[in-house]
This record gives C-alpha cells, sequence and structure tokens, in this order.
C-alpha cells in the first residue's frame, strides 16, 4: 500500500459517500517524504477528515498538527493507560475530533479490551476534555463492541477486520461481521 493510492480509495469513496467520516491513521514518515504542505491538499482534496499520526507527539505540533488544523483536519491523539494525570494536558493540547483511548498495553489484537478497566480511564479523560473519547485495542466482538461502547463514545475495530480478511472471508461476510460490531457499539 502507498499513501498515494490510500489518498485514491478516500477521493473513490467519497464519490458515493460524503457523509462518513475519514480518518487516515499512521506513521508520519510517507507524510514528511510526500511534503506536509501537499499532503495536506491531497487529504483534504480526498476528503480526508482527520489524523492519527502515531509517532508525532504534542512536543512536536508545529511540524503536522497545528498545519494540518489550519487546512481543515482534526488532529486526533492517542491517550494510553500509560498516560499519567501529569500528561494528559499536553496530549490534550490541540487534540480536536475526538481522543482516542488505547485500551491496552501492548500490540494491537493481541488482549480484550474490558470494559471494567476502560471505564474509569475514560471517565478521568473525560473530565479533562469536551470531546468525545473512543476506545480501541483489543475489541473483537459484537460484544465487546457493545461493552466498550457502553463506557465511552465509540469503539474501534481494525486487526479483527484484518484478521477476517487474512482468514480468506468474503467481502460479504466481512461486511457481515462488521455490521454486527456495529450493532453492538449502537446497542449499548
Amino acid at each position: 500500500m502507498t499513501l498515494k493510492r490510500t489518498l485514491d480509495m478516500a477521493r473513490a469513496f467519497r464519490e458515493s459517500d460524503d457523509t462518513t467520516p475519514i480518518v487516515l491513521m499512521g506513521y508520519y514518515n510517507p507524510i514528511f517524504h510526500h511534503g506536509v504542505e501537499a499532503f495536506l491538499q491531497d487529504a483534504k482534496a480526498a476528503g480526508i477528515d482527520g489524523l492519527i499520526v502515531v509517532d508525532l507527539p504534542p512536543e512536536e505540533d508545529e511540524e503536522l498538527c497545528i498545519p494540518a488544523q489550519k487546512a481543515g483536519l482534526n488532529f486526533i491523539r492517542l491517550a494510553t493507560p500509560t498516560t499519567d494525570d501529569k500528561r494528559l494536558p499536553k496530549v490534550l493540547t490541540n487534540t480536536s475530533g475526538f481522543v482516542y483511548y488505547v485500551s491496552i498495553t501492548g500490540i494491537t489484537g493481541a488482549a480484550a479490551a474490558q470494559a471494567s478497566d476502560v471505564a474509569p480511564e475514560v471517565a478521568r479523560i473525560k473530565a479533562a476534555t469536551d470531546l468525545p473519547v473512543v476506545v480501541g485495542f483489543g475489541i473483537r466482538t459484537p460484544e465487546s463492541s457493545r461493552d466498550i461502547a457502553s463506557v465511552a463514545d465509540g469503539a474501534v475495530v481494525g486487526s479483527a477486520i484484518v484478521a477476517k480478511l487474512a482468514e480468506g472471508e468474503t467481502p460479504a461476510e466481512v461486511l457481515s461481521f462488521v455490521k454486527g460490531l456495529a450493532e453492538g457499539a449502537h446497542a449499548a
């Protein structure tokens, strides 16, 4: 996959859907190589609504965060189980759109998120911001999607969908799985 192909896919999606938000999540290197100004223009033209750039800390806001917001793109930050009360205000500075709470430590898809563990952290973050708090990592079933959405403003599922594709499930089967996840979250 390339950044250009990703933007082309977003542009093609926008031809039939101009309401579903599109948030790109990744690393800064492809953006840097594309050129920040060119990337922001191309992302905006493709219909991108926000960015999650996992390797750019708040101390580097002038690099991409501030220019992205000036271009009309949300810049979404990650908060983690290790983001303490001292670090949280810095993480929330210049964050827009929503806060993405990483529910577990470790790698994505490795463990299951537990609503009982997530709830106090979501409450702590919500006490420090008016932004929605969306939880990701370790959400693999409609039930876990429902449980997490009951304590947060939303649930993010990535690895479980990729796993279904890797297992060779048909597009219809994957779409049915995603629909089940969404129904679980909306049932909360």
